[in-house]
């Protein structure tokens, strides 16, 4: 009988497109990963991964292409067993903050995919400015709440480093003086990144366009209103991204993190943290409480 367990790496090592990316994704070493996927394909008695020894992709031999589809479905039915037999202990309502300025196109799948995951747990969705959200946090008015913050280390749930990006329309002029800004409202932090970037720069700027709602911001950017700061997920086709050669200096590391206002999860928190920590793209760092 085939090993779950192996089966649920090499299906990783498929996505993830290697051995490294694969081992961040299950929290295991590049040789672990690499010993697991022997022993399945000694379990086959085939090889199932071409390694390309010119880079760390792999690629599947033709036993791993009829393999791949089984252990998708495997992994799949062992997740929703385990879902169903979790049902009655993962009960319960959880009272979610997520910053204004997460893109909804990420959002939503995210909220839809928890709820289908575990349908005995309700989620309460609010959205706020982060700093808003760690207030509520500390009132114990949210249960979790995910953060736009500095990458300083501090206790998480879970964290992803973010990279922000000096983004305009194809048609604006960057002699302009003072250069205006498209930003979200006060207590923002890109709104703070770019303002305090700009001025440690010696640039001139001006707000010419506020709002909450990151479609209004990425539009308003489109548009030609102004220059504005943007995490890279939030990037648009329209825009054009700017560097060092135009004059603006590199912004400091952010990341997205996800903290809790009680000490104990619930088997209900849990098991959204959990789906979180699998589903929230980008390279995974360490994070403590």
């Amino acid at each position: 009988m085939l090993d779950l367990e192996l089966l649920k790496t090499f299906v990783s090592v498929v996505d993830a497109g290697g051995f490294t990316r694969a081992g961040e994704r299950v929290h295991r070493t590049q040789s672990t990963v690499s010993q697991q996927i022997r022993k399945l394909e000694d379990q086959v008695a085939q090889p199932l991964l071409l390694r390309q020894r010119a880079g760390k992709s792999v690629a599947l031999t033709e036993a791993g292409e009829r393999l791949l589809g089984y252990a998708r479905r495997l992994v799949d039915l062992a997740r929703e067993a385990e879902t169903m037999m979790q049902t009655r202990g993962n009960a319960g309502v959880i009272r979610l903050g997520v910053p204004d300025d997460f893109d909804v196109k990420r959002l939503i799948p995210l909220l839809s995919g928890f709820a289908a995951r575990h349908p005995a747990i309700r989620l309460d969705t609010v959205n706020g400015l982060s700093v808003e959200l760690s207030n509520r946090i500390a009132r114990h008015d949210l249960d979790l709440a995910l953060l736009k913050r500095d990458a300083d280390g501090a206790p998480v749930l879970l964290r992803r480093p973010e990279t922000l990006k000096w983004v305009v329309g194809r048609g604006f002029a960057m002699d302009t003086d003072p250069l205006p800004l498209v930003v979200f409202g006060h207590g923002c932090l890109y709104r703070d990144r770019a303002i305090h970037a700009l001025e440690s720069s010696g640039r001139g700027w001006r707000i010419a366009f506020t709002s909450q709602s990151l479609v209004s911001i990425q539009a308003a950017v489109a548009a030609n209103l102004g220059l504005s700061l943007l995490p890279a997920t939030a990037v648009q086709d329209d825009h054009v991204v700017l560097g060092a050669r135009a004059g603006l200096p590199a912004p400091p590391p952010t990341e997205l993190a996800l903290i809790g206002s009680a000490r104990l999860l619930t088997p209900a928190q849990q098991a959204l943290v959990n789906y979180l920590d699998e589903k929230l793209p980008g390279r995974r760092l360490r994070a403590r409480r």
